[in-house]
């Protein structure tokens, strides 16, 4: 996938996961890299930037494998914009969908 397109959906990956449950930065990875192929890289200034941004608290939990973790827990913005974004997304593949066709 170009690197652009997918720069551009992944604030709303990571609001959309977050939005089902709380998690901590790697398993953030792993459920994004799931469908899209991510790095860590790749997540952890979004996190930071969008935790700046106040969609995002944060709270340590013990792990038992290893120090405790940091957990990004969603805010009221964090779903109200995750929720706007998502309609954006829809009517922008939508639009998309009616120019760009298939190959037969």
């Amino acid at each position: 996938m170009n690197v652009q397109l997918k720069k551009g959906v992944l604030e709303l990956c990571v609001l959309s996961v977050l939005s089902e449950k709380d998690c901590y930065g790697y398993e953030l990875v792993n459920e994004i890299s799931k469908n899209i192929q991510i790095s860590d890289g790749t997540i952890y200034p979004i996190l930071r930037r969008l935790t700046q941004e106040g969609y995002f608290t944060t709270y340590l939990q013990e792990s038992q494998e290893g120090p405790p973790r940091k957990y990004y827990k969603l805010t009221e913005l964090g779903h109200e914009t995750k929720n706007k974004l998502t309609t954006e997304w829809f009517d922008f593949v939508k639009a998309v969908s009616t120019i760009v066709k298939e190959d037969k």
